[in-house]
């Protein structure tokens, strides 16, 4: 069974699809994290990301993704991964930068990068019982998935959510400046990826969506395991 869960940035899509994928004994696949390594090299490789992109960053962002190998980390007895590599280097905690947060919408939007890893997650999700999250799944990676969940929530309700897990992972307090600027990103980055030519983010049409706004993790992790049940007794 697939399952496919998309939505914009801070919907909740990782922490919930990673809690449906334990409650269910699925594997789980976080595609976005794909997409922010290619990202995060090429910051690294200084690519020129301005738009609209040359050949040439075109072409070196490619080479990246089709050559370069994405993988997962686990720990001992935990069944999903913890940890995020690129080329045998982990870029964990690299990839969830601001920096980062703005590269990737450039990168995610070019055609031949997202070719090259989409091949590589349907070679994945096709051999097991799997909840994927992204941008794209229940669209273009697996369109014929078992269920299509289409997560959203305010932008302001998403920004929030960013501004204290970032002062939390670095130990600080609440900053509303910090806030600002992420609902300012969230925004712009909404509106790229709702209008980019290359697969644009959109619900698909088979699609049940499920707005966190109000609700919490618990919550919305009870609605989406309800219907993935029923879901799966009636196949």
């Amino acid at each position: 069974m697939i399952i496919a869960i998309d939505g914009p940035a801070g919907s909740g899509k990782s922490t919930i699809a990673k809690l449906l994928a334990k409650r269910m004994g699925f594997s789980y696949l976080d595609t976005g994290a794909m997409y922010r390594a290619v990202a995060y090299r090429a910051l690294e490789e200084d690519i020129d990301l301005s738009e609209p992109l040359s050949e040439n960053s075109k072409a070196q962002l490619f080479a990246i993704a089709e050559n370069e190998e994405i993988g997962f980390g686990f720990v001992d007895k935990e069944a999903l991964p913890s940890k995020v590599f690129i080329n045998q280097q982990d870029v964990t905690v690299q990839i969830r930068t601001p920096q980062v947060d703005h590269a990737v919408s450039p990168v995610s939007a070019e055609a031949s990068v997202r070719q090259a890893l989409t091949e590589q997650q349907r070679r994945i999700g096709s051999s097991t019982d799997i909840v994927m999250e992204g941008r794209d799944i229940g669209t273009v990676v697996f369109p014929d998935a078992d269920l299509k969940i289409f997560l959203t929530a305010s932008p302001e309700e998403r920004a929030q959510r960013r501004t204290i897990q970032n002062a939390a992972s670095a130990g600080k307090s609440y900053d509303e400046s910090e806030y600002e600027a992420i609902l300012a990103d969230i925004i712009r980055r909404d509106e790229y990826d709702a209008t980019r030519q290359t697969a644009p983010l959109i619900a698909a049409a088979d699609s049940i969506e499920v707005d966190t706004t109000d609700l919490s993790i618990d919550q919305a992790l009870s609605l989406i395991v309800q219907i993935a049940e029923e879901r799966s007794i009636s196949r």
